[in-house]
């Protein structure tokens, strides 16, 4: 049975009663920003950018685990920094990242709860992920199996070669842009790590790692704001839109 959630959103009423968990990787660098900082703990709005995605974690009621992955040398840390300083409940566990992002999610899913079903994966440096966007991840995963949100490419896509010379021109209406949260069955998203990891297979998202096992992914509509902070630019952006966005 499922009923209207404002936003035209529907939410199954069966997600109430489901153990969601959120894994949450932030073992990002500050290369591209030029700082010796990494870029999840820069500030913004005057806290640090990890607190804006986990707050909205934390207060979107059908999560209700989340497991934290960061660099080795940062757990004592950010247990005191920011899970106890921001009253971070639901944080059940600080876990050590590996060697690559895939690394730290396969960290992450090893120490999920015994009756987690569905984990919804999401990028730390994605600050404007909204409730109503991992609701609808959420039960995109509860009906699909396996879900990830994404923007539809705008503009023509060209494949080319290591020469930037063209090799065909894609189908723009067949183009997907990625992004997180992507969402799971718990077994589904286990397995396809566990595989990848067997075979020595690195993808460029969680994704990957279920389409190659021959499980398909339903991609859904993300929102315009969800972007990835990766740049100056981008932090400069972000900083501009928390200070105009309605509260």
């Amino acid at each position: 049975m499922m009923e209207k959630h404002p936003g035209s959103l529907f939410v199954t009423m069966t997600n109430a009663k489901m153990n969601i968990t959120a894994v949450i990787p932030a073992g990002g660098s500050g290369r591209r920003m030029q700082s010796s900082k990494a870029k999840q703990y820069l500030l913004l709005q005057g806290i640090p950018l990890l607190v804006h995605t986990l707050r909205t974690f934390q207060e979107t009621s059908v999560i209700r685990n989340i497991i934290l992955v960061v660099p080795a040398a940062d757990v004592a840390g950010i247990q005191s920094d920011i899970v106890d300083a921001f009253a971070m409940t639901k944080i059940r566990q600080v876990v050590a990242g590996g060697k690559e992002r895939q690394d730290s999610v396969r960290n992450g899913l090893a120490v999920l709860p015994a009756d987690c079903e569905i984990v919804l994966i999401h990028d730390a440096a994605r600050p404007f992920v909204s409730p109503a966007l991992i609701e609808k991840a959420v039960n995109g995963a509860v009906r699909e199996g396996a879900v990830a949100v994404g923007v539809r490419a705008r503009d023509t896509v060209k494949q080319c070669d290591g020469e930037g010379r063209v090799i065909v021109t894609l189908e723009r209406e067949q183009i997907w842009m990625a992004q997180t949260p992507q969402a799971f069955r718990r077994a589904t998203i286990v397995a396809a790590h566990q595989k990848a990891q067997e075979d020595n297979f690195y993808g460029t998202d969680d994704a990957a790692l279920v389409e190659r096992m021959g499980i398909p992914v339903k991609m859904i509509d993300s929102i315009p704001d969800n972007i990835k902070i990766t740049t100056t630019e981008d932090l400069a952006w972000a900083e501009y839109r928390f200070s105009t966005r309605k509260r």
